[in-house]
């Protein structure tokens, strides 16, 4: 077990050669003393035994020193003075274990003693001094000129040892120090630059090292403690970057490049999600992928993700074209041996529908083609329930005719008890889904999850734009609060679940804790370089028809468990006659030819309950019929 511990160690290699030269250095003193021949020192016991116990006990020594702690691993003076100590402490218990074992006498010994932790010392050293110096002399000086900035680098780990490298290479930056919590690193050096201290301590390392610039190397670490690094960064106005998460990096190498300002993304408090990529690469290697309103937000990053997987085609619909037109250009520069499909279309329009799945028949259908923005969709009923509902029964109806394998429809935590008519049409489009997978070969599956950070609308751009102008920043409630997630985040999530699922179901992505929307508007103006309530101001100007102070993911009467991914629940879906919901979507297409809004609405009363509980079941639409919940009321 710790032979295995040993081999695993990231520094085995150097471990390996200071036991070869342990050896060897015991070895030739043992020529030098006993006047040559590559025998033992002692006469008495065999040399393999003899080895084995020196390497033991000097090995022992050598770890005990921190020789392997932290990043001793790159050239350093201090390494000297550890290979120094270990000698002579080594060669001492080394002598006491063969007088207290052997019996062997400190004058039968002296030779040796003395020899050994020169000759080890050399040994040792020498290479290392060796590798710096030939380290050294491949890195260019540093710039001296005015334009180089003194940086800091928070986090003395590998990512911290491979941007001080870049950065030498680059003459870009001249670090001046590490910051690390690792109490391990205390006193220690990185490339020959120290560890000045904790990351706590930065405001008045900054003020002694004059650093112009923190960089955070520390793409493993948690949102949580994202915020505690940003938060001493700003305490010690200092200007900082970032390196890009783990997810956001890949396998590609550190790079100036690389560097970022810290984004809202980083400050979510949301741990990392860890996929299934297997399953997640057997369900959609191979297959005819197809994606609706694949020019959108979470529909692009589908193409790119889907795209990595080596799917055999992969066919997009997008009824915007210049959404279409980036997402074609991306995918044919980024996948070049893609077979890749744009077609500019309606969802809505029968013909375009039946076209396109009959055509290029896919095994896959992720249906992200949506309206999705809840104030201009509480007065334009007709449009969200063309294409929100409608929309996603011609789908359905096209999957179920041309023998579609799975069918995700990707929904939204607004569905959930529903307050508005974007969260109500969703709603619709889920029952439709669910009760369809009961009678058709194809597998309908629901993904439901909050809102996206930096999507096409949302609140995140719309801050970033009222800061750039000096504000306000508006903010409907004091109190209000959603659910977030990244795009990245919740497109894998979603092909998760589209594997995970064998038609029917709900699943609901865990999005963690709720976040205020005040919160996240105070942390964008600090990111920016600017103070909330000094520089730019904060106004609520109250909650907009259809809002929700908070929002669910989960309704009463939809029971969850857990699936075999820990991010993802399963909801149980609510029955619905059959019969009674086509007979509704039937007339509720008859209204939407005829313009009809106060029918449809009514009909969404019908269907959704929840939603003639709310304000808007009170109010006439804007051709003056009053609601059927109020008539009701009325009688």
């Amino acid at each position: 077990m710790n032979l295995m511990r040993i081999v695993r160690h990231p520094r085995a290699a150097v471990i390996i050669h200071d036991m070869v030269m342990v050896a060897v250095a015991w070895l030739a003193a043992g020529y030098i003393v006993n006047r040559g021949g590559f025998a033992g020192i002692l006469d008495s016991v065999p040399l393999v035994v003899e080895l084995a116990l020196i390497l033991a006990v000097q090995g022992l020594v050598l770890w005990s020193t921190g020789l392997y702690k932290g990043l001793w691993r790159f050239a350093s003076f201090p390494d000297l003075w550890n290979i120094a100590r270990a000698g002579i402490f080594g060669t001492l218990f080394i002598l006491a274990v063969l007088t207290v074992f052997y019996g062997v006498s400190v004058k039968q010994m002296l030779g040796p003693v003395m020899m050994y932790p020169a000759v080890l010392f050399l040994a040792l050293g020498l290479p290392r001094m060796c590798y710096r110096f030939w380290k050294d002399s491949r890195v260019p000086a540093r710039a001296d000129g005015p334009e180089t900035s003194r940086a800091l680098i928070l986090g003395a780990g590998r990512s911290g040892a491979l941007l001080e490298r870049e950065l030498r290479h680059r003459g870009a930056f001249d670090v001046v120090g590490f910051l690390d919590d690792d109490d391990r690193l205390r006193g220690a050096q990185v490339h020959g630059i120290p560890v000045l201290g904790k990351i706590d301590q930065l405001p008045g390392i900054c003020l002694e090292t004059g650093a112009d610039i923190a960089i955070i190397a520390m793409p493993s670490a948690t949102n949580q403690q994202m915020q505690r690094v940003v938060e001493t960064c700003e305490k010690s106005a200092i200007e900082f970057r970032t390196l890009p998460t783990l997810n956001d990096l890949g396998n590609k190498a550190t790079r100036i490049d690389d560097l970022k300002r810290v984004a809202i993304d980083d400050l979510l408090g949301r741990e990392p999600i860890s996929l299934v990529w297997d399953s997640i690469r057997d369900g959609l290697a191979g297959k005819r992928v197809m994606i609706t309103g694949g020019g959108g937000s979470i529909g692009s990053e589908l193409c790119r993700q889907i795209a990595r997987l080596n799917p055999v085609e992969l066919i997009v619909v997008d009824n915007s074209e210049f959404a279409l037109y980036r997402i074609d250009h991306e995918l044919r520069s980024d996948f070049q041996d893609l077979i890749f499909h744009s077609v500019l279309g309606d969802i809505c329009d029968s013909a375009t529908v039946e076209k396109v799945v009959g055509e290029y028949r896919p095994d896959m259908i992720f249906h992200a083609a949506a309206y999705k923005h809840l104030p201009i969709l509480q007065t334009q009923v007709r449009e969200a329930f063309r294409n929100n509902v409608l929309g996603t029964m011609r789908l359905a109806e096209a999957a179920e005719r041309h023998d579609v394998g799975t069918f995700v429809l990707i929904s939204t935590d607004k569905a959930v008890n529903p307050a508005n008519i974007m969260g109500a049409t969703k709603r619709v489009a889920e029952m439709y889904c669910q009760n369809a997978n009961a009678r058709a070969s194809t597998r309908f599956i629901t993904v439901r999850f909050g809102n996206v950070l930096n999507s096409n609308g949302s609140v995140v751009p719309l801050f970033k734009e009222q800061i750039a102008k000096g504000g306000p920043v508006t903010v409907t409630h004091p109190e209000i609060s959603r659910y977030f997630m990244t795009i990245s985040e919740a497109s894998q999530l979603i092909m998760q679940a589209a594997v995970l699922g064998e038609g029917g179901e709900i699943y609901v992505l865990d999005m963690g804790e709720p976040v205020k929307i005040t919160y996240l508007a105070e942390q964008l103006i600090r990111l920016s370089g600017k103070q909330p309530g000094k520089d730019i101001q904060i106004v609520y100007t109250g909650l907009r028809p259809g809002e929700k102070l908070f929002e669910e993911l989960f309704h009463e009467l939809e029971p969850y468990e857990q699936t075999q991914h820990e991010k993802i629940f399963l909801a149980q879906p609510r029955p619905a006659d059959w019969e009674g919901l086509g007979a509704e979507l039937r007339e509720a297409e008859l209204a939407v030819k005829r313009y009809d809004t106060g029918r449809i609405k009514q009909i969404l009363f019908r269907l959704v309950p929840e939603l003639a509980k709310t304000s808007i079941a009170d109010r006439p639409d804007e051709h003056g019929v009053v609601s059927i919940h109020r008539i009701r009321k009325d009688r």
